[in-house]
């Protein structure tokens, strides 16, 4: 039965009430445990039968999602809708919104979804972001090259994370190859750009307007993949606000409503630039889990159910956060969790994946020390642990 508000505030639900994820993944396994704590029942929506989440949902629905009618049947039997990855076709959340309310709205999908259309969005909105053009057909890819330089990054402007469907080109030759492989789908060229480092914000906003956020969280990538995440980092202190400032803009120009995470690159020469927008609770925030008196998770479900928005604040001086890929278990068996889990300052989550293979996240690590530098060194030398003698 609908736990709902008075009519006064019909925006929120109050525990008890069923939260719909579109995807099963373990982002939507961590926002399912954050809502059971709070007393809300999860109903997630997904193609895979043995998914992450489908562990610890109440009700899972097993069907594609261009499947319209499965996809009305699940909203109905919900509160509100949400979704825990941004690769969901947009009609399957144009379906959903006709019989519940989904937040963040199809529009914040449908604008992040798309390198082309996300980009686009920080122009107009005067959002400083890595410079762009389209670069589909032979001859826009001529004009993007000439425009934004090389080197330069070809994407599929669609489906792409982790470093899929993506190249870096020195030359005009090897970019036309490179918009050849990709076979005709719609591509954007991004200028190359020299960088110090990465790092996100996370932001949440409910339907009230109230906002919180979290960050610079520093990002250290590993074959495009995310591998060492830490927070606080003196070296973003001086850029703290300016990325706050910046997420701020994101979350109000797309009229957001839930939680979203905003990655940045900070130049060598000291300018933050957006590079993506992720509509959702994003890996470098995994270990707010240990280390807030709110995680990205519960503010997720906070926002998305109109609640009072939780504080973001430290209860340890600073943390880290390590992926385990399926590469640890390919090595030499299953990984010694025993030497993990003896230490206090360690945290080990699973999400309950068999297949482990190679750049697949099977789960992650979280340290916590009285510095990020320490956190950071502390988790890679506890990952290294998990395997061999």
């Amino acid at each position: 039965m609908s736990r709902r508000s008075t009519a006064a505030d019909a925006a929120t639900f109050l525990p008890g009430a069923m939260l719909g994820v579109l995807g099963s993944g373990q982002l939507g396994r961590m926002f399912a445990m954050a809502a059971a704590r709070l007393g809300y029942r999860v109903h997630v929506f997904a193609p895979e039968p043995d998914a992450p989440a489908a562990d610890v949902a109440f009700r899972q629905t097993v069907a594609p999602f261009d499947d319209a009618d499965a996809v009305a049947q699940f909203a109905r039997s919900v509160d509100a809708v949400t979704f825990e990855f941004e690769n969901i076709p947009i009609a399957a959340a144009e379906t959903a919104a006709r019989y519940a309310p989904v937040r963040p709205a199809g529009t914040v999908l449908h604008a992040t979804q798309d390198r082309l259309r996300e980009k686009r969005f920080l122009r107009d909105a005067g959002i400083p972001c890595t410079p762009f053009a389209e670069g589909t057909t032979a001859e826009q890819l001529q004009a993007a090259v000439a425009e934004v330089g090389l080197p330069a990054v070809l994407k599929t402007a669609a489906w792409g994370y982790d470093g899929k469907g993506q190249r870096l080109v020195r030359t005009s030759a090897e970019a036309e190859a490179a918009r050849a492989a990709l076979g005709g789908v719609p591509a954007i060229v991004e200028g190359f750009v020299d960088f110090d480092c990465e790092l996100s914000m996370i932001a949440a906003r409910s339907a009230g307007g109230e906002e919180a956020y979290f960050g610079p969280v520093r990002n250290d990538h590993a074959h495009h993949i995310l591998d060492v995440s830490a927070y606080p980092c003196q070296e973003l202190a001086s850029h703290a606000e300016e990325a706050r400032q910046i997420a701020q803009a994101v979350v109000r120009g797309l009229d957001v409503v839930g939680l979203v995470c905003v990655e940045f690159f900070l130049t060598r020469d000291g300018r933050l630039l957006v590079n993506e927008i992720a509509p959702r609770p994003h890996n470098s925030g995994h270990l707010t889990i240990d280390a807030c008196a709110c995680s990205q998770f519960e503010q997720q479900v906070r926002a998305v159910c109109g609640l009072p928005l939780g504080a973001f604040e430290l209860t340890a001086p600073a943390a880290a956060m390590a992926n385990l890929l399926g590469d640890l278990w390919l090595i030499d068996g299953e990984p010694r969790w025993a030497r993990v889990l003896a230490d206090p300052r360690l945290r080990l989550h699973l999400y309950g994946k068999t297949d482990a293979r190679p750049g697949r996240k099977m789960g992650h690590l979280t340290a916590l020390a009285d510095t990020a530098d320490a956190a950071r060194r502390l988790v890679r030398e506890s990952r290294r642990m998990l395997v061999g003698d």
